[in-house]
């Protein structure tokens, strides 16, 4: 061990060689090593606002001028503004019906038979068109009332 002084407090602490040969060992704490940051600033994250330090890499590196405190933070903005159209993998609605119609008011219950077990259905489309994804056009069928809607369509219907 090696006697060193911190480069922010001046205080004598122990180092071992190696971490100094490879550039550490400068400071005597992570308080004192903070503390001497220079080039960067405190910025308020965009999503939860608690202040974060930001070097100044990350500063001039950020593509939407926007700073985050972590990941959950970052995604948390991300899934807002990158959704339906704006999404890169938007495929101009056509497979949007199901998430709309869970975002939706409308009682998860099928239109025919009124089960309410959730794990067994299915969004139908009234008119039978798959590009038109209005709410009005959608319903919630159970797996076997959207078979015979689709295959019996001349059965008794509630």
């Amino acid at each position: 061990m090696v006697q060193v002084n911190c480069q922010q407090c001046a205080a004598t602490f122990n180092a071992k060689p190696s971490w100094i040969k490879n550039g550490y060992g400068k400071f005597c704490s992570r308080a004192c090593a903070s503390s001497h940051r220079k080039n960067g600033k405190n910025v308020t994250c965009d999503e939860c606002q608690i202040q974060i330090y930001k070097s100044q890499k990350a500063l001039k590196g950020s593509q939407s001028g926007k700073f985050f405190c972590g990941k959950s933070c970052q995604t948390t903005w991300r899934n807002q503004q990158f959704k339906g159209a704006t999404h890169p993998n938007w495929k101009e609605g056509k497979h949007a019906y199901r998430r709309m119609m869970h975002e939706s008011d409308k009682s998860k219950i099928c239109g025919r038979c009124q089960t309410t077990d959730v794990r067994v259905l299915a969004v139908h489309h009234v008119d039978h068109d798959r590009a038109n994804n209005i709410l009005d056009n959608l319903v919630w069928l159970c797996h076997n009332c959207h078979h015979l809607t689709h295959h019996y369509p001349d059965s008794d219907d509630k």
